[in-house]
């Protein structure tokens, strides 16, 4: 019987990994489920080189779209906003001012950029504090499980 195994990772986030490693490639660095503020969750923050915000939002069917009500609010959190998705999904249900991204567990590619609209200097510092901060205790609770730090 095992006890310590780890669940098998979801669809959605296969498609985080990918995406991550993706953008690590560009230079980014990333987090999963950031929350920028109360009821909204990201499912990637990347952090760019020159200190830009990037959201991905990881979908990974139809329904997993459609029941996403909430992924407006994300715009005014980032400078980019994109979706990522695998090659089957139906990317024309996707809104196309937003980026997209096709995804598998093991990668990424931009397909499109999706619309800048850069944060105002005091909510980038709110966000790369946030960033900063979940990171931290991330690496903490990874280093010390049983400090009971909620990530």
């Amino acid at each position: 019987m095992l006890h310590n195994a780890e669940p098998m990772p979801r669809p959605g986030q296969l498609l985080q990994r990918g995406v991550a490693r993706a953008l690590v490639s560009h230079g980014f660095v990333c987090v999963e489920e950031l929350v920028p503020t109360s009821g909204l969750r990201v499912d990637v923050m990347a952090l760019g080189p020159k200190g830009e915000i990037w959201i991905v939002e990881c979908k990974s069917c139809r329904a997993d779209f459609a029941g996403d009500a909430k992924w407006q609010g994300y715009l005014e959190w980032c400078d980019r906003y994109f979706w990522a998705v695998d090659s089957d999904f139906p990317v024309e249900l996707l809104p196309e001012d937003s980026g997209l991204m096709i995804a598998d567990a093991y990668d990424a590619e931009i397909l499109r950029m999706g619309a800048e609209a850069k944060l105002a200097p005091a909510r980038r510092k709110v966000m790369i504090q946030k960033f900063a901060t979940h990171a931290a205790r991330r690496l903490h609770a990874l280093r010390d499980p049983g400090a009971g730090l909620a990530v």
